[in-house]
């Protein structure tokens, strides 16, 4: 699916529960047979696969366990927000089944028109809470009521943006079962929301070439 530079050497490889086989028979096709240390394996030529539980499976101790639970169906909560803009949705299994899409205008940062610093400031900081508000809003109505169906609830975007929207008191039960995956999308839209959900299912791997 996609793949990043890990920190400390290595690369991150996002791979969707249906090519988790395929992915390891090319696996062992490039490096030669391997051993299983937990969820790491380590090839003849040296090189190693640390896999990473997803979002919404318990833990596992084998890679066997880790494909059996990646394959079965489980309902995720998203919530993707950038700057004003905030995507909300409920996914089971690979379809969307929830979503609502909203933006809320937030300046950017360079103050203009003549504006002095500080008021400039003021006004942009309220406007960013002001779409806080909406986005907490729109969690509330979409994910609060199936927050215990929910196997997880996986977010993105902005950090910054994400966390103003779960400070919310009311949002504690969503905020609890948030995954520590942090997905880097776009400016929130109903497209971004749907191509969200294989990001929030994939199996995270750190793969170290010998």
């Amino acid at each position: 699916m996609g793949e990043r530079a890990a920190a400390g050497g290595g690369k991150w490889v996002d791979v969707a529960p249906e090519r988790l086989d395929r992915w390891l028979e090319n696996f062992g096709r490039r490096h030669g047979p391997y051993r299983e240390e937990g969820l790491t394996l380590i090839a003849e030529d040296g090189a190693s696969a640390e896999w990473q539980v997803p979002p919404g499976v318990e833990a596992v101790e084998t890679l066997a366990e880790l494909v059996a639970k990646a394959h079965e169906p489980r309902k995720l909560g998203l919530l993707l927000a950038r700057k004003g803009a905030v995507a909300v949705g409920i996914a089971d299994g690979t379809e969307l089944v929830k979503s609502k899409v909203d933006t809320h205008y937030v300046q950017g940062r360079t103050a203009a028109g003549g504006w002095s610093q500080q008021r400039f400031a003021r006004r942009r900081d309220n406007q960013a809470k002001a779409a806080a508000a909406d986005g907490a809003g729109i969690v509330g109505r979409l994910l609060l009521p199936d927050v215990r169906s929910l196997a997880s609830v996986v977010t993105g975007g902005d950090r910054a943006a994400v966390e103003a929207i779960l400070a919310t008191p009311q949002l504690a039960p969503v905020a609890a079962v948030r995954a520590e995956r942090f997905l880097d999308v776009p400016e929130p839209r109903h497209a971004v929301l749907v191509s969200a959900i294989a990001g929030a299912r994939a199996v995270s791997v750190l793969v170290k070439e010998p």
